[in-house]
């Protein structure tokens, strides 16, 4: 199919005609004749050819035929300037996204060292931060944020899809940054809040909160929280961090805990927005939880066509370029 990029500029087709009618004659303002430099050029054309105006008589170019190639460049360099394109069929772009915002507790007691790998205890803090990074390589067509919460929540990542910058932000992170109490339901709120910006179909919308504590902080309870996100219908996957049990002399013995997880709200966050609930006891669950999340089935993006354009302007131009030339090489062999 085509088309012209600049339609537009089409009425540039009747210029010559508006000028001629628009315009007052050379001769109402200056008298029967213009004085021009080659007017003896002219006179002896008219006199070579006995007073009859043409433009090469032994060519066979008349001033009809002359003013007709004169009209038919112009409207080939009109045709030129509309920029005339060929257009392919439209082909819808199937592409594999979504928007995730990842919530972390950064509070104080993420800096327990109950996390085993490898025969050896790391804090959860550093844990998470490293899993986290590798799962933010992982969603490579995804639009990632971080909202990180402790006595406060605060957006540290705004959506993105650059990776890199989000990876550099999760790893200046230290525990008590935002405080030492734990405000779950105001980061779940800040994070829905941060998702309703943007139009995307909540079906492509996904938040993964990790916390190792209960809600003791903040405006928003939890169960005010697990309401608000019920209402918004975004995909809650729900992580709860911390080992059950107490490691001593390197981790030689261990003695049952308190894990200080509010898991029945974690779960029932889960289940209301038709996600998931999972528990990291070390490094390796960890790991396996963000591998699963990472299996998400992506949604596709509607209403996004591509077609393909081949730009045809340098036809009517070169077409025009060439008869100019004929033109002008016949004139002044004559």
């Amino acid at each position: 199919m085509i088309s012209f990029a600049y339609p537009a500029l089409g009425w540039l087709i009747l210029l010559p005609w508006l000028v001629y009618h628009i315009f007052p004659k050379a001769g109402k303002m200056y008298g029967d004749a213009l004085q021009i430099p080659f007017v003896s050029d002219i006179a002896e054309v008219k006199a070579q050819t006995k007073g009859k105006m043409v433009l090469a008589a032994a060519r066979g170019i008349t001033a009809k035929s002359g003013l007709f190639l004169l009209i038919l460049i112009w409207g080939l360099s009109v045709a030129a300037l509309c920029r005339p394109q060929w257009v392919g069929e439209p082909h819808k772009v199937h592409q594999q996204s979504r928007d995730i915002v990842l919530v972390v507790d950064i509070s104080k007691s993420m800096l327990e060292q109950d996390f085993a790998y490898q025969g050896r205890y790391y804090d959860r803090l550093t844990a998470v931060k490293n899993v986290v990074a590798h799962f933010a390589e992982e969603r490579v067509d995804d639009r990632l944020g971080l909202v990180v919460f402790g006595t406060r929540a605060y957006v540290q990542v705004p959506l993105t899809f650059d990776k890199a910058s989000l990876q550099e932000t999760l790893f200046n992170l230290d525990a008590g940054m935002a405080g030492n109490s734990t405000s779950i339901g105001d980061a779940v709120g800040l994070a829905l809040k941060h998702l309703a910006t943007d139009d995307t179909d909540t079906a492509n919308k996904v938040i993964v909160l990790l916390t190792d504590g209960e809600n003791n902080d903040g405006s928003i309870s939890f169960p005010q929280a697990i309401k608000l996100a019920a209402e918004e219908k975004v995909k809650f996957y729900t992580v709860g961090v911390g080992s059950d049990t107490e490691a001593f002399f390197g981790g030689l013995f261990s003695l049952p805990k308190d894990s200080g997880l509010d898991e029945a709200s974690l779960k029932q966050l889960a289940a209301v927005t038709k996600g998931n609930y999972y528990r990291a006891k070390d490094v390796n669950s960890l790991f396996q939880i963000y591998d699963d999340i990472n299996r998400l089935e992506a949604q596709d993006k509607e209403g996004r066509f591509v077609q393909e354009t081949k730009d045809l302007f340098y036809y009517p131009a070169a077409l025009a370029a060439l008869l100019f030339l004929v033109l002008f090489g016949v004139v002044r062999r004559k």
